[in-house]
């Protein structure tokens, strides 16, 4: 079994490592090339480009790099035309993956999308696109299949693997211990985004809402998780926006760090999923290119952003995107949670029944449905 993957950033990554470790289980010879990161080359995986390539969120941030990864799809697009693999999966990176897709299914090679782009919640002309390019539809929610469906879409609802991932019950405890904090702080988690382009739109905004935490509650901690290659565009804005905070900069350990807080001040994307699977109180903050806002604000079809509000289909955890993106705003809508035990409680109540909704064995149901298209 040879496949083919693109994942295209950090959560990709993931996505495809669990995916990956699946498909070892029905064929333990499988090889699988393509872009990809660490989490699916610690399943083997031959990466020829690094996943993190891929990792631009927005329309104009995308044109600042357009010719680099243009040049990669068309190199890669030429080299599985040649090799022609069993199947090719393209993990999320809609906006990369489809056109590709397109090209190889024209080519019969057989083609699978892991997780449904989000034509419920904007820009649902692709799924028009989709049925041009997918073979079959790999779904993390249960409502996408029949959406996809009436396109003449094939698809298949599989869970979700953070769900699996992530204990229903949060070892809070012991993520403290590992990171050095007691069972009696507050800890806040402060998580700008794992792209740089979010660093640096981002975190200076969360680093000074942390400070003024810390100015009306001096004992509250703070750690924050840094993903694999920005510690050196991260340090310099720590220094800058929060020197003297007692801050705990962490090498990955995202999941600890979700598990040991309180709260988070997080920005919008899978982290916000894995905050709510964690049952954590979150406050959502986003902040983009101005030119790039305004296009995705048009072409939205609902009111939430964020994956929690979404799913739930409410304002169940606060969002400030853009220009609602400020450290005062950010820093009181933190504190209304660390004073709200009741409202964290029935929160946790909310994120529980989403957590057991997406618990499905995500690897196995992938892996089954992966194996119907294949026939093998």
């Amino acid at each position: 079994m040879q496949l083919a993957m693109v994942a295209g950033e950090a959560s990709g990554d993931l996505l495809g490592g669990a995916l990956l470790a699946g498909l070892h289980q029905r064929w333990p010879g499988l090889q699988a090339a393509g872009i990809g990161g660490p989490r699916m080359a610690a399943q083997g995986f031959a990466a020829w480009w690094p996943h993190d390539k891929l990792a631009v969120r927005g329309y104009v941030e995308v044109l600042r790099h357009y010719r680099e990864i243009s040049a990669i799809r068309e190199a890669l697009a030429a080299r599985l035309l040649s090799e022609r693999p069993q199947a090719f999966i393209g993990v999320d990176a809609p906006d990369f993956n489809l056109g590709l897709e397109a090209r190889l299914k024209a080519a019969r090679i057989k083609t699978i999308h892991f997780i449904c782009p989000s034509i419920w919640a904007w820009r649902g002309g692709r799924a028009q696109k989709m049925s041009a390019s997918c073979d079959h539809v790999l779904c993390l929610f249960p409502f996408e299949p029949a959406l996809l469906a009436q396109h003449g879409v094939a698809a298949t609802f599989v869970g979700h693997p953070l769900a699996d991932a992530i204990p229903r019950v949060p070892p809070r405890s012991a993520a403290r211990a590992a990171l050095g904090l007691s069972d009696g702080d507050t800890v806040v988690a402060v998580m700008p985004g794992s792209r740089r382009s979010e660093i640096s739109a981002i975190a200076p905004t969360f680093l000074q809402a942390a400070v003024r935490l810390h100015r009306l509650r001096p004992e509250l901690r703070f750690v924050l998780p840094v993903a694999p290659g920005l510690r050196s565009l991260l340090d310099p804005l720590v220094a800058k926006h929060a020197a003297g905070l007692p801050l705990q900069l962490l090498d990955g350990q995202s999941h600890a760090a979700l598990a040991a807080c309180d709260v988070t001040l997080i920005a919008s994307g899978t982290a916000t999923l894995e905050a709510a699977l964690f049952k954590r109180p979150m406050v959502i903050g986003y902040r983009m290119h101005p030119l790039s806002w305004q296009i995705m604000k048009r072409l939205r079809y609902q009111p939430w952003v964020g994956l929690p509000n979404i799913l739930l289909r409410d304002f169940a955890v606060p969002e400030l995107i853009q220009q609602a993106c400020q450290p005062d705003a950010l820093a009181q809508a933190a504190l209304v949670w660390l004073d709200d035990a009741p409202g964290r409680e029935r929160l946790a109540g909310r994120f529980a029944d989403l957590h057991h909704l997406l618990r499905r064995d995500t690897a196995r149901c992938a892996t089954d449905a992966i194996a119907q298209v294949l026939q093998f």
